[in-house]
């Protein structure tokens, strides 16, 4: 469950990055944009799907990628 938490976490916060225009900037305290992403469970995760709990998003690298 931790892995698969964690998992959504990643894929959400890159989804963020490729969905956000260039121009949106957002700080801190600002409310997050809805967004939605295909999880490696197969499911299609919704931020707004977590509305009321508590959400860290983390993003890492995949190992041995470029960049």
């Amino acid at each position: 469950m931790k892995q698969s938490f964690t998992r959504i976490c990643g894929l959400l916060a890159l989804l963020t990055l490729l969905v956000a225009p260039a121009s949106a900037e957002v700080k801190q305290g600002d409310q997050a944009p809805d967004f939605a992403l295909a999880g490696s469970d197969g499911k299609v995760h919704k931020l707004s799907d977590y509305k009321g709990k508590v959400v860290i998003v983390a993003w890492f690298p995949k190992a041995f990628t470029g960049g």
